[in-house]
């Protein structure tokens, strides 16, 4: 089988954990591993790595190559994908289904989103067998088992068994139901509904078919020709379910009876993780972060410092570097309306967090004022910044550990710990690692603006604007 992974959404629901450029599936909440590689290695279950693409935005290649590279994973970097825009996920599974019928003809593809949890056992390797026997004749979907009943999922009733050998693969679809309140979800329960997980399997020329059928204008978008940025300019923006599924004749069902959390809101984290004695589900991040809790209960906590709850029941606490969260447990669908607030208002905040990641290595905000700002950037072995120039500030930089070498305008020097350099704006200048080890760099900037748009790039190795 052939697998388009999804790996371009913003995780609104989850901020301030999740960022526009460091959406969810990039996050490391849960473990040592983003919730990208935990799909990138179920993906490799049924595809070799050149038969994996991915599509995602353009914001986030070099989280998607170095999340790959950190894998040890060399899926073909053609077969990344990146979007000039959010379309939503019927563009970008039509784009990438073409894809695959351009360089392997008709086949059978999966689609699974980045920023999910599954466990991978016995009946989850059984489903997507089973979806790949249906996938000729039916765009399959992946129905869970509801443990309980959950007003956040969409819901699917099956109809018909579809079997083989006197085996039941899966069922047909009789109806898409949106999320529903919670008396209707117990309804639903009764019933034998699946929640709709958003996962899918179906052979491409199928689909396409089906695409042509019944989202003309996207398949227009795509067929007049042209790039990938004609072909968004031009495509509207509609998710695979209300384009396709619950339209076409053609859908069909097959149970997935493993866990299975679509993580999408602190209440979803909160049902995974573990709890202590009192219900409470607690996540330190750093050296610093603990909590002591007094007559605490059935809270979630995710802290980076010490943090001290008392007599707080069902709360939704997440603590970062630079923003603080306080929901009541069953409200956290909501954090989407702090997140459009913040956007409207301009506060970078929902885009970055205090450290920010690019393909050289990363730059934490160490702190910051009204004319200055002080950072530090940290510099993987063999990389350099873009040669570039600032307009509005100057910049001071002082080796702390490594080695760095320096273009000042026509001047190029070797830094080593404890030295430093002035940069005057108006001047260009590159960092570079030429050593073995990490740099580290704190760098000050002064001026009268310091947003990270006043960049004017010379010469750069990843290819940026």
């Amino acid at each position: 089988m052939k697998t388009v992974i999804l790996a371009g959404g913003k995780g609104t629901r989850l901020w301030p954990l999740s960022r526009e450029m460091m959406p969810k599936q990039f996050v490391r909440f849960l473990d040592d591993m983003s919730l990208f590689q935990k799909t990138v290695e179920r993906a490799l279950i049924f595809s070799s790595p050149s038969e994996i693409f991915i599509v995602t935005n353009r914001n986030y290649r070099f989280r998607v190559l170095d999340d790959l590279r950190e894998l040890k994973i060399e899926i073909p970097e053609e077969n990344v994908l990146l979007e000039p825009s959010a379309k939503n996920t019927l563009p970008a599974i039509l784009w990438a289904t073409l894809r695959i019928e351009e360089e392997f003809g008709d086949s059978a593809v999966v689609v699974l989103p980045s920023d999910h949890m599954i466990e991978v056992n016995e009946a989850y390797n059984r489903a997507f067998k089973n979806a790949e026997k249906l996938a000729g004749n039916y765009l399959v979907t992946f129905g869970i088992k509801p443990t309980k009943p959950h007003t956040g999922y969409g819901y699917i009733r099956p109809g018909v068994e579809i079997g083989e050998d006197g085996r039941v693969l899966g069922y047909t679809v009789a109806e898409f139901k949106e999320k529903p309140d919670l008396e209707t979800a117990k309804r639903y329960v009764e019933n034998g509904y699946y929640w709709n997980s958003g996962m899918f399997a179906f052979s491409s020329s199928l689909f396409i078919e089906e695409v042509r059928r019944h989202a003309p204008r996207v398949w227009k978008a795509f067929e007049e020709g042209g790039d990938v940025e004609e072909a968004y300019s031009r495509v509207p923006e509609l998710s695979i379910d209300y384009g396709v599924m619950e339209k076409t004749t053609k859908a069909a069902v097959v149970p997935l009876n493993t866990m299975w959390n679509d993580l999408g809101s602190f209440d979803a984290i909160y049902e995974i993780l573990e709890k202590d004695s009192d219900g409470n589900a607690i996540r330190i991040r750093g050296e610093n972060g603990y909590h002591v809790g007094v007559n605490s209960k059935n809270n979630l906590l995710m802290t980076e410092r010490l943090t001290a709850t008392v007599g707080v029941e069902d709360l939704i606490i997440i603590d970062t570097d630079d923003a603080l969260l306080v929901a009541k447990k069953g409200e956290s669908q909501r954090v989407k309306e702090v997140y459009r607030i913040l956007k409207e208002l301009g506060d970078e905040r929902v885009t970055v967090h205090r450290t920010a990641y690019r393909p050289w290595g990363s730059y934490t905000v160490l702190e910051e004022g009204e004319r200055y700002k002080i950072k530090r950037l940290t510099v993987l072995p063999g990389k350099k910044l873009s040669l570039q120039m600032h307009y509005h500030r100057s910049e001071h930089w002082v080796v702390v550990r490594g080695t760095a070498k320096v273009i000042v305008g026509d001047r190029e020097v070797l830094l080593r710990q404890g030295e430093s350099t002035f940069i005057p704006a108006g001047v260009k200048h590159r960092l570079e690692n030429p050593g073995k080890v990490v740099l580290e760099v704190i760098e000050t900037q002064i001026g009268e603006y310091l947003g990270e748009d006043d960049i004017v790039r010379f010469d750069d190795d990843f290819g940026r604007a």
